[in-house]
């Protein structure tokens, strides 16, 4: 390989706030990717205004650098269970995994999923203890919870012989030992090196490549990414796109880019183990490989988990529809939803009766609601129903639903009023810990159960604890699970929100709204302190008079209102509700608007559940 580039692919893989994107940072810099006098941004490939807003990872990305003349490419995956997709994907482009683990926190729920994908392919993962600069690190007892996960994932004796290393990713800092000190990550490079081998250089061989990746470009279109398994790519030249389908196409590739730092750079040529992005295949799609015309072969599918929960997206048709979005008609959404399908392989896009309905269904309430966030963003106006668990039949016919682990992190004075709630939800306690008044509690619960868990948890511990989930499996339905318990308040009338009337409404629940909010009938206002929905008249005003007196006027102080993220309104709303979302508001309403509609709907729902039972 001495004429040729060596080329190392890596994927840094954690758990949501290890320090993933961070590490990345401390190889750009460390790696003169910057130029000197260059403004620098935290977690830079998090480029994504949503990404930047949340502190998350939601896409899969790529950059390389140049170190001792090797190219490493690196892969930045994301954190969140949700978004497993990504990680799933990109496995296969990779020589070695970098195993992110919090010195504190140790191994995650989300740990053990991205670990298990890489110990499937048989990577040998590299294990980097971050944050040992935590006043309660634990860093020794993290090590061993790590090798009992390597061993829960059936690892082999080799890669259970994985390096450790130390660091603290925020400083741009490893360290092999916790008592040799660094000034910066050399020690984690030459693990990389000294570890793991620079691809074969397979260029003699006929051209083959897997698209593990998409993305869209407005001035050349949709892009293939993915790693070439051997041979040589050239821009201009033929190739079959072929598939386990049976697909065999011939097509050529108009433009090629390979990473250099941050950066997609257009070459000529590419050769075997690089990452590649292709153009000029339209309809190139996740799976797709890519191949010599004379040796076609397509390579293994890429399995990607199912989706676990779905949403109904609705046309708007409220009485304040298309007053700021630009895109209301079903078209409009279903184009989108279409474009979105490019890109995005772990959502599922399905129509329904209606033409002005379509049904999505995605690895869970993150997953789809980054998509709604990025729609209204557009200028996209849609309704949105309840998230519903998508259930499945096993082999023998019976009813079964996804099943999660969730770890509850929170002071100890709070355990009790979690215990209560979770039990409610059909959870099934695993495991309890306690520590520096902190309880760990670990529990098996359906999805089902946990829709809307996450804002009721975050209200009861005062903010103070963390929630973490992630699927691990199907298990036989568990029966019906209890509602939302309080009631709703639901405006009769359309026109403007005034003190006075939500003075009064005040002490009857909590308010979503503010004087001088704009209203309409079956627009939801408040939440009823009673297991009951409450028709209100948000319009009363103070009836004038002649007559005044020190002693009649009151202050009207109001309680500021509940104000909902699009995932906590996603959360809180029942099956006969919906979450209005344009690009100016978030507003709750009941499907039927009016208390007529109502009860013909309720009618129907009564209807079909006896149907259901006979």
């Amino acid at each position: 390989m001495s004429d040729k580039e060596k080329i190392i692919n890596i994927a840094v893989i954690a758990h949501v706030d290890a320090g993933k994107s961070t590490l990345v940072d401390a190889f750009l810099r460390q790696s003169d990717v910057f130029r000197d006098n260059e403004e620098v941004v935290d977690c830079v490939m998090d480029s994504n205004d949503l990404e930047r807003e949340r502190g998350i990872t939601i896409y899969s990305k790529n950059c390389s650098v140049i170190h001792d003349g090797v190219k490493i490419n690196i892969v930045d995956t994301p954190g969140h269970a949700d978004f497993s997709s990504e990680v799933e994907r990109i496995m296969g482009t990779v020589d070695t995994v970098i195993l992110l683990v919090d010195a504190s926190e140790g191994p995650m729920p989300q740990t053990r999923f991205v670990l298990s994908k890489a110990l499937e392919i048989g990577l040998k993962p590299i294990l980097l203890i971050n944050k040992i600069d935590k006043k309660d690190q634990r860093a020794q007892e993290v090590v061993d919870e790590v090798y009992d996960l390597f061993l829960d994932l059936n690892a082999t004796d080799e890669q259970l012989d994985f390096p450790i290393l130390y660091g603290i990713a925020r400083e741009g800092i490893v360290q092999y030992d916790l008592d040799t000190p660094s000034e910066n990550i050399e020690p984690l490079f030459q693990t990389i090196l000294d570890r793991t081998s620079p691809y074969p250089d397979l260029d003699d061989e006929p051209a083959q490549m897997q698209v593990s990746a998409l993305a869209y470009d407005d001035y050349i279109g949709r892009l293939g990414i993915g790693r070439i398994k051997r041979g040589v790519l050239r821009k201009g030249d033929s190739y079959i796109r072929t598939n386990n389908d049976g697909l065999e196409k011939k097509e050529t590739i108009s433009n090629l880019f390979v990473y250099k730092g941050l950066s997609r750079t257009p070459v000529k040529e590419a050769h075997s183990g690089d990452i590649v992005v292709i153009a000029g295949m339209p309809d190139v799609s996740i799976g797709d490989t890519i191949c010599d015309p004379e040796h076609i072969e397509a390579l293994p599918h890429i399995p990607i988990e199912e989706p676990t929960l779905s949403m109904n997206f609705h046309v708007n048709k409220s009485p304040f529809a298309g007053r700021s979005g630009k895109y209301v008609t079903s078209r409009n959404i279903k184009e989108r939803l279409e474009k979105e399908l490019e890109v995005n392989v772990g959502l599922k896009v399905e129509p329904t009766d209606s033409a002005d309905c379509f049904k999505v269904s995605g690895r869970g309430e993150l997953h789809i609601s980054i998509l709604i966030e990025n729609m209204r963003r557009e200028g996209y106006e849609l309704a949105i129903s309840k998230p519903e668990v998508i259930l499945h039949r096993d082999e023998n016919g019976q009813k079964v639903e996804p099943v999660e682990e969730v770890v509850c992190i929170a002071p100890e004075q709070y355990s009790g009023t979690i215990i209560n709630k979770l039990t409610l939800r059909k959870g099934t306690m695993i495991n309890m810990d306690e520590e520096n008044g902190y309880v760990k509690l670990t529990y098996t619960a359906p999805t089902r159960g946990l829709l809307g868990f996450r804002n009721e948890f975050i209200n009861d511990t005062h903010g103070e604890g963390t929630l973490l989930r992630r699927v691990s499996g199907y298990t036989p339905y568990t029966g019906e699970i209890p509602q939302r318990m309080l009631g709703a308040m639901i405006s009769t009338e359309t026109g403007t929100a005034m003190t006075y009337a939500l003075w009064n409404l005040q002490e009857r629940g909590s308010l979503f709204i503010s004087p001088q909010t704009e209203v309409y009938e079956g627009m939801i206002v408040g939440e009823s302190a009673r297991n009951i929905d409450m028709d209100v008249n948000p319009l009363k005003n103070k009836k004038l008079t002649a007559i005044r007196s020190s002693g009649r006027d009151e202050a009207m102080l109001l309680t500021p209102p509940r104000v909902f993220s699009l995932e906590e309104a996603l959360e809180w709303i029942n099956d006969d509700e919906l979450v209005e979302v344009t690009p100016e508001t978030i507003r709750l309403r009941k499907k039927g608007l009016t208390a007529q509609d109502r009860r013909a709907l309720y009618r129907e729902k009564m209807s079909a559940a006896a149907k259901e039972q006979n």
